[in-house]
């Protein structure tokens, strides 16, 4: 057990290192390495990895916020969308045997697909905020209303697959917020995903699916793999790591799909 113990926390040093040098890719990283690599069931895998980064990203919103770079304005409107959501969700989840395999298979599925989903975001994300940089003053009028409706979809798909937090909730804040400064993004949305990760992650506990010795190995291991990554991430090209990222998460997706 101490040796299974021992690979958590490696594990989770790996990817808080990712996760530090790229802001992205917590639970689109950990979850599907939890299934696949370790064998752990996927209700379990994405109910302890929500509770994870609900602390890891605890202290980041702690750093950000000092630095004043939240804008809590943005992130009301946010939880706004994706709490609600999120409530639904795990409602609606409590319905079924997350033991059994139609949900085993529910939740696979969403994963699979977000995976897909965020490592194209990864890959097109600046091609994207291009494109719509043209129409910002267009989408700034009803920014707000837009800001809850994407967030309320993101909250579904954190609550299901626990992926989305970090790739795709940027990518939103660059479309509908383009003035915002790049760390004031980064910020926000992690800020958001306090909130977003704790209430699916304490939901998923209330279902049974949460293990806390996972987490507990988890956390050992990210905590100071975030803050080497934090450090290297100013010396290694941001689009290599989103390229590798995205790959990484392609290569995952298509083996849960298998």
């Amino acid at each position: 057990m101490h040796i299974i113990n021992l690979l958590y926390s490696i594990s989770g040093f790996s990817v808080g290192m990712l996760v530090g040098m790229t802001g992205v890719g917590g639970g689109a990283l950990m979850t599907p390495l939890l299934i696949l690599l370790f064998g752990i069931h996927p209700a379990i895998a994405v109910g302890s990895d929500l509770l994870y980064a609900a602390i890891t990203k605890t202290g980041g919103s702690l750093i950000h916020g000092i630095s004043g770079t939240i804008e809590w304005r943005v992130v009301g409107r946010l939880a706004c969308g994706s709490v609600p959501m999120t409530a639904v969700t795990l409602f609606l989840l409590s319905k079924l045997d997350l033991t059994d395999s139609t949900a085993s298979g529910l939740i696979t599925v969403v994963l699979s697909g977000t995976l897909f989903f965020t490592a194209a975001v990864l890959i097109l994300r600046q091609k994207i905020v291009a494109h719509f940089a043209t129409r910002a003053a267009q989408l700034e009028p009803c920014a707000a209303v837009l800001t809850i409706l994407a967030d309320a979809v993101l909250g579904v798909l954190v609550s299901i697959s626990s992926v989305g937090a970090g790739a795709i909730g940027v990518s939103a804040l660059l479309l509908l917020h383009p003035r915002l400064p790049t760390a004031s993004i980064v910020g926000t949305d992690i800020a958001h995903a306090v909130p977003l990760t704790l209430i699916a992650g304490i939901g998923h506990g209330i279902l049974g699916s949460t293990d806390w010795a996972l987490i507990g190995s988890l956390l050992i291991g990210s905590l100071p793999g975030i803050v080497i990554g934090s450090y290297l991430s100013t010396r290694v090209p941001d689009m290599v790591l989103r390229l590798a990222v995205a790959v990484a998460l392609f290569v995952v997706g298509g083996k849960l799909m298998l």
